[in-house]
């Protein structure tokens, strides 16, 4: 017979994650990571800062025959993380919404379709576009309990999202910027953790 109040999982959609100065993976090195989707299952997110400086805008439009509009080539587009590399998604505030968009926690949303690429760059848009957005490729992924290892392992920290850190795109920025959410600097977590290292312990 089971408990009629099961305990409650802490997940973390709609949060901020923040890779720990001792990320050991360069993939997500100084990441900030907005998690889309927790479960008991598995989590997903995107990284929002790490601007891909050698692709453009335009050029990924015309191959998929959309023809760009004159300002496309402004649009960054970020590494979202190392999963599907071979498709696009799109970040963004809750005033665009399609069939196929996610709604997140904290009044964001998530929509992975041509549609929003044609009315975020197209010449001829079927919508108005979303006042902000953020077009990644790719994902990060995490299987059942898998994150929640990484954490308890000080790989990470998480904070509530912020949509100036996500859509300001700004890198560096963002990644203390998210630190600062927490009161903390990258000089007290490089501290903290050689302590940590030394001592064996985990890092409340």
């Amino acid at each position: 017979m089971t408990s009629d109040k099961e305990p409650q999982q802490d997940f973390l959609a709609g949060q901020l994650l923040i890779a720990m100065p001792n990320m050991g993976d360069p993939r997500f090195e100084r990441s900030v990571i907005l998690i889309c989707a927790h479960d008991t299952d598995h989590a997903m997110g995107v990284i929002v800062n790490k601007r891909l400086d050698d692709v453009e805008f335009d050029d990924l439009l015309t191959q998929l025959d959309i023809e760009p509009a004159e300002n496309a080539q402004y649009t960054d587009v970020f590494f979202g993380g190392p999963v599907q590399t071979e498709r696009g998604l799109v970040l963004h505030t809750s005033d665009y919404e399609i069939d196929k968009t996610l709604t997140l926690p904290g009044g964001l949303a998530l929509t992975a379709t041509r549609d929003i690429l044609i009315d975020i760059g197209g010449r001829e848009p079927k919508r108005t576009a979303p006042a902000r957005y953020l077009l990644a490729i790719g994902h990060a992924g995490w299987g059942a309990g898998q994150l929640e290892q990484e954490i308890a392992m000080n790989a990470w920290l998480h904070c509530d999202a912020d949509d100036d850190l996500i859509f300001n795109g700004s890198h560096d920025d963002a990644w203390n910027g998210a630190l600062a959410k927490l009161g903390v600097t990258s000089a007290m977590l490089s501290r903290e953790w050689a302590s940590v290292r030394d001592s064996g312990q985990p890092l409340n």
